[in-house]
């Protein structure tokens, strides 16, 4: 969908101002012309902190995607059947964090921000491993797009060991349109950058491209060293007046999380074109000098706002965005030295602009704090309690407020939680479920009515199973779930469990467990074996631990189809590098045939 103006509504802020941002110093340049460079890029950073994130991850019709594996700063974790993960005190920086996704049919995916101290909510939205053509080895070939977005290849390949690859090479492309509004979802990192002399920049991008190569087998392909491939990127017609003749180009590292300037692309007509010696996103950018930027809102009984989204536009370089948390702010890079437009949407009553303000310009990292002093809408705050089935404080979950058809996430903080929201004029019903992450136990859905400008709803227990689910923990923290694609198949004596990875390709999860309850140990002599999904660095493996004598408890079995089989398993295994990690999981299913 192409970006439209919305229409303007007048509400009257007051505005105060706050220098640094609560950050340490860092090499900005301040008032001073002459820029330093740290000698290391991730100096830019900042301090090391902990902070919280709540995030969906989606496909391109926005729907949720289960199972994709999460990591921030260490932890990992997977999406639940709402595409919906938490991961709480992530080691970030003050000034970067950098949160990855990644599920196997799809691009890889990330988001990096500059966090905030409430809950940093991200959403991303992964790009399918869609074949665009295929070319083969030894000879050209030219992949095309409908839009115009082409890549020309020499014919010499490898593999990710340096090995010369020889074969049909599968390419799997995507134009990422400024001008559409999922480009920001769909991008990786954020538009942060290292150019070549190693300094910090912000980025206007006027067109990207994903460009993924696949060997016969599935392999992860790259161009050859000493090989080039020409790119092709078209600029959309409502941005031609002010692309630059050239312009820098720079791809995405997936491993740090920021993009870095490498060659240049020449305007031909409509369309910029390059030459590039490997593939990951490429990007058509003008570069800018940034300061960090702080933005808080409250209302008139200083009570935050969250969930509001902030757009702030420079003539030059154009706009960049955020939504405020539950402390009402939100945090990220502006142009320096530029004057600023701010302009504060609700999203809660449609499209709704709500505040607009000349701001800046600012040479150093600032803060900004503005109270909704006037308005015609009613400031609604949600207030309740989330037990889990046994009647205790939720430790590890979060609710789902929908209201005017827009759904809205918190984290519960042992057990508690709280929404201050925008209520629309004449909307006075909204709902509210809740969902057990340490259990994959939700709520019912409850339909409220806001009482006065503060609505508390009495306790609400989570004791709804999740229809199908595959959990374990490795080393008592990197949790691994899964909910779709699933498969049992029983007989008389013994049953599997099958977890499909993608059409025509299965992974025996479970081999052979006798259909009968008790307690089993796998090996290699009685055909029970364990596979388990294991990430090791950034990349997933499939591990047979079958025998390592794994501890299997089958607790139910059902008497046919449809019915559910739920076993525990414990024990430990040795990863494909020699390290031992325990293993603790429980397995929750239904049976196919």
């Amino acid at each position: 969908m192409k970006s439209t103006k919305t229409p303007f509504v007048l509400l009257l802020f007051a505005i105060t101002y706050l220098t640094s941002c609560n950050l340490d110093d860092g090499p900005y340049l301040g008032n001073d012309t002459q820029e330093s460079i740290p000698e290391t890029f991730s100096q830019y950073f900042g301090n090391d902190i902990s902070r919280d994130f709540l995030g969906t991850v989606v496909d391109e019709n926005n729907a949720p995607i289960a199972g994709a594996t999460i990591s921030v700063g260490g932890q990992v974790t997977q999406t639940d059947i709402n595409g919906i993960f938490i991961l709480q005190d992530a080691d970030v920086y003050e000034r970067f964090g950098y949160v990855k996704a990644s599920k196997p049919g799809y691009l890889n995916g990330s988001r990096a921000l500059v966090p905030s101290e409430g809950t940093n909510k991200v959403r991303i939205m992964l790009l399918p491993e869609t074949i665009a053509g295929t070319v083969s080895s030894g000879q050209p070939g030219e992949v095309e797009l409908s839009n115009g977005s082409s890549v020309n290849f020499d014919g010499n390949f490898m593999d990710e060991n340096g090995t010369t690859y020889e074969g049909n090479v599968n390419v799997i492309m995507h134009h990422l349109d400024p001008t559409d509004d999922d480009m920001e979802l769909q991008m990786p990192g954020m538009l942060y950058a290292q150019n070549e002399d190693g300094a910090e920049r912000m980025l206007q991008t006027l067109g990207m491209l994903a460009v993924e190569l696949k060997g016969e087998s599935g392999e992860d392909l790259n161009l050859a060293e000493g090989s080039s491939s020409e790119i092709r990127i078209p600029v959309d017609p409502s941005l031609m007046g002010m692309a630059p003749a050239t312009i820098p180009l720079w791809y995405f590292d997936e491993e740090h999380g920021y993009w870095k300037e490498e060659g240049e692309a020449t305007l031909q007509g409509n369309e910029y074109v390059g030459v590039v010696t490997h593939f990951s996103f490429w990007n058509c950018d003008i570069p800018a000098e940034a300061i960090t930027l702080c933005v808080n809102v409250v209302d008139i009984e200083n009570n935050p706002l969250d969930s509001l989204i902030l757009n702030i536009t420079s003539s030059t370089y154009g706009t960049t965005s955020g939504i405020t948390d539950e402390k009402g702010e939100v945090c990220g890079l502006v142009p320096r030295n530029e004057s600023l437009l701010l302009e504060v949407y609700d999203f809660t009553c449609g499209q709704q602009l709500i505040f607009s303000e000349s701001i800046g310009p600012f040479s150093e990292d600032e803060s900004i704090n503005f109270t909704l002093a006037t308005t015609n809408e009613i400031i609604q705050t949600i207030t309740g309690t989330i037990n889990n089935c046994n009647g205790e404080n939720l430790e590890n979950g979060y609710v789902v407020i929908n209201y005017n058809d827009q759904e809205n996430y918190k984290l519960v903080n042992n057990g508690n939680f709280e929404f201050n929201i925008i209520s629309c004029e004449s909307i006075n019903d909204f709902s509210l479920r809740a969902v057990d992450l340490n259990t994959f136990q939700t709520s019912a859905t409850y339909n409220y009515t806001f009482n006065t400008s503060t609505t508390n709803i009495d306790s609400i227990n989570t004791c709804i199973s999740q229809e199908e689910y595959i959990i374990y923990f490795i080393d008592n923290s990197n949790d691994i779930m899964f909910y779709d694609n699933i498969d049992v198949d029983l007989n008389e004596n013994n049953f599997t469990v099958l977890r499909r990875l993608e059409p025509g390709s299965d992974m025996k999860f479970l081999t052979d467990l006798p259909n009968e309850l008790g307690q089993f140990i796998t090996s290699s002599t009685n055909g029970m074996i364990l596979n388990v999904f294991y990430p090791v660095g950034s990349s997933n493996q499939y591990v047979s631990i079958g025998n390592y004598g794994i501890n299997i408890e089958i607790t139910y079995i059902g008497a046919g189809v449809g019915d559910l089989i739920d076993m525990n398993f414990n024990g430990t295994f040795q990863d494909p590098g020699g390290v031992e990690h325990t293993i603790e999981g429980q397995v929750h299913v239904r049976i196919d045939e």
